[in-house]
């Protein structure tokens, strides 16, 4: 079985690199240190990254035989969060982010896994909430090692939200 043990420090838009093969994986998948999967040309594979490593879509990784594939962020339910105004789509994120759920932040939109309760709690808030398919990049938040995963805003500045992508992504310490 092939094994990838190495993430590369540079995407693959930095390096040039060609990938030779692709890993699909939804985000709980992408979080793992330690998983059996398939490659896109169905062969069998094991990912042993080391521990709090997170592959994002675009990440390159290195294959025991030289190979370079390239993880993709596959498309999963997520809840598509929407409000009136910046202030309210604040609001939403910062109840989110105090209950430690993994958020992706978008231009005017936050996304996150489906949960009927956080659900009840953004539409009480008067968020516009939709089911979509599609691919989940949550903020690797400010504990995250190297604080952003190479997550920037697009002026520039990393983005930070107080996420720890432990598990379910809630973390066990108290407030």
């Amino acid at each position: 079985m092939l094994e990838i043990r190495t993430k590369l420090k540079a995407r693959r838009e930095a390096r040039g690199a060609e990938a030779k093969d692709r890993l699909e994986l939804p985000f709980d998948s992408r979080q793992k240190s330690r998983l059996r999967t398939r490659l896109q040309s169905g062969e069998e594979a094991a990912l042993m990254l080391p521990r709090g490593e997170i592959l994002r879509g675009g990440d390159l990784v290195l294959a025991s035989d030289g190979r370079v594939v390239e993880v993709v962020a596959a498309r999963e339910r997520v809840l598509h969060i929407e409000c009136a105004s910046p202030m309210e789509l604040a609001r939403c994120a910062y109840h989110l982010g105090n209950r430690h759920v993994p958020v992706e932040v978008g231009e005017g939109f936050l996304r996150l896994a489906e949960d009927h309760v956080l659900e009840k709690m953004l539409r009480g808030l008067g968020a516009t909430v939709s089911r979509v398919a599609a691919p989940f990049e949550p903020e690797a938040g400010a504990y995250h090692a190297g604080a952003t995963g190479g997550h920037h805003h697009p002026d520039g500045h990393p983005a930070r939200i107080h996420d720890h992508f432990r598990g379910n992504g809630r973390d066990d310490h108290e407030h």
